[in-house]
């Protein structure tokens, strides 16, 4: 179960996410946002992006409103 501050820090972090949409991207692979400068994604290793100011806004809010689901690199360290 994850706690508030893991939650509230999510949301943050989405918030940030959704005031710059054009920094960052969503990975077609696996729906997890990275870096727009990125060329291939960290969790998955899919090449394929969707850039877009609106789709990257509308999964920052998803992720952001939600819990962590998916395993990342860091969690595997």
């Amino acid at each position: 179960m994850p706690t508030f501050k893991q939650t509230s820090s999510r949301a943050e972090a989405a918030a940030k996410i959704a005031a710059n949409p054009a920094a960052f991207k969503v990975c077609e692979g696996c729906d997890s946002i990275i870096g727009s400068a990125t060329a291939i994604c960290p969790n998955c290793h899919s090449f394929r992006f969707d850039a877009t100011a609106a789709q990257v806004i509308r999964q920052a809010r998803l992720l952001g409103s939600r819990e962590q689901t998916s395993v990342t690199a860091n969690d595997l360290s």
